[in-house]
């Protein structure tokens, strides 16, 4: 009988939530910011929508739902994260330069190459420096393109709070970004008469 209920979850796992994953990957990576970790995130997110998938109400959103267990992992490994100090492998240390070969030094990291002609560097630096709420509303709306609602959803808060943060955010972006813009021609000097 377990085997049958084994199954049949499997079944609907694979039909609520696997066609989100590219969205999920998507999200991953600009949570994480490398593509390594986002296929971690990725993974560690859909085993826990596995494993708990008995707890789902079917029939509610399971974007959000799967979006909101993606969240939560990030935030927890990044407090576990933090906590821990760096541990560094002493013989890849040792080894780095017996084994990297030059034309491995000139390849740009993929995700440099893929963000490169989207979003410069400042931007980038600008949504990471932000608060880890208002980085998750300004990457779901700014960047996925989500609405409010979907957005309420996979964070699980109010609509109201959806966009007070997003007006929140984009001010600390505005502040962050605003010579930046400048320098490039996106915002003009005012003439005082």
């Amino acid at each position: 009988m377990k085997n049958i209920t084994s199954k049949r979850n499997l079944t609907e796992f694979e039909i609520e939530i696997l066609p989100h994953k590219s969205s999920l990957r998507s999200f991953a990576l600009k949570l994480t910011g490398d593509e390594e970790d986002a296929d971690d995130l990725l993974q560690d997110t859909l085993l826990k929508a596995f494993r708990f998938f008995d707890s789902f109400e079917k029939g509610t959103n399971s974007k959000a739902w799967i979006f909101r267990i993606m969240k939560n992992s990030f935030i927890n490994d990044y407090r576990k994260n933090v906590k821990q100090p760096n541990k560094v492998d002493y013989e890849d240390v040792q080894n780095f330069y017996e084994n990297i070969k030059a034309s491995e030094v000139k390849v740009q990291h993929l995700q440099e190459d893929a963000f490169s002609s989207v979003l410069d560097d400042n931007i980038t630096n600008a949504i990471a420096s932000l608060p880890s709420d208002f980085q998750t509303i300004i990457i779901l709306s700014d960047l996925e393109g989500y609405t409010y609602e979907e957005i309420a959803d996979f964070v699980n808060i109010p609509i109201g709070t959806v966009r007070s943060r997003l007006h929140r955010a984009r001010k600390m972006m505005y502040s962050k970004l605003y010579s930046y813009a400048r320098k490039r021609g996106y915002v003009q000097e005012e003439v005082l008469n």
